[in-house]
């Protein structure tokens, strides 16, 4: 459905889905069903689905950055994550296909899978300006662009949630910055931690505690170093 026109199904603050939207998660959904029909799923466009008790759950994001994706834009991803277990995120244009078994992670592309090796070299970091805002006026995403020890290590960048992450894991990118509050289960976030945190990244809130419910935000970083220079400039404008 790429490059088509599509109709926008309004889902209020100012947030949308498409028919792409709908259909990929159809389609992800009969994978999952075909292979594990006991299985619950809680998919971004059609909610929670299967056995309320049911041991397994798959948090389904069927297409990140729809916006991009509706105007042309192949800055996109598709995530699937069990939840505290495997998870992946497929960039559908490069080909490119992030995934972790819970422990280690890879990228698999043209039929070649190499382990994913965070780097801060690029010196990329991704920054979330989309709201809501839910630390704000304590913790202001764009504040931290504007930070001067930031300019000077730094260049920002923005871009699909799940990319961004699963580029941190593969050195493409040395960090990624969000506003928040718990994303461990979200169904936008939880794949790209999850490869994240098995290529050795170093994630937290932006509070620098644990992602979870006491969690707020999400720094992920490619080394200890770039998240300790991250958090320092988040505590100061604080």
């Amino acid at each position: 459905m790429y490059g088509l026109r599509l109709t926008r199904i309004d889902k209020g603050a100012g947030d949308f889905a498409t028919a792409a939207d709908v259909e990929a998660e159809k389609a992800i959904l009969g994978v999952i069903r075909a292979a594990r029909p006991d299985d619950a799923v809680l998919g971004e466009e059609g909610g929670q689905q299967g056995a309320t008790g049911a041991v397994r759950q798959w948090l389904v994001d069927p297409l990140c950055g729809t916006l991009n994706y509706a105007v042309g834009s192949m800055l996109a991803a598709v995530n699937v994550a069990l939840r505290n277990g495997a998870a992946a995120v497929a960039d559908p244009f490069s080909g490119e296909a992030f995934f972790t078994d819970g422990k280690i992670a890879w990228v698999r592309h043209d039929g070649v899978q190499t382990r994913l090796a965070p780097t801060p070299a690029t010196q990329l970091v991704d920054v979330n300006l989309d709201p809501p805002f839910p630390n704000a006026p304590g913790f202001r995403a764009v504040d931290l662009l504007a930070h001067p020890e930031f300019v000077k290590r730094f260049r920002p960048r923005v871009v699909s949630t799940t990319l961004a992450l699963s580029w941190v894991a593969a050195g493409k990118r040395a960090a990624y910055v969000t506003d928040g509050g718990d994303l461990s289960e979200s169904v936008h976030f939880a794949a790209g931690i999850a490869v994240c945190r098995a290529a050795g990244c170093v994630v937290t809130g932006i509070d620098g505690a644990p992602i979870g419910q006491a969690g707020r935000g999400l720094v992920a970083a490619a080394d200890a170093e770039t998240h300790g220079l991250l958090m320092s400039m988040i505590h100061s404008r604080r």
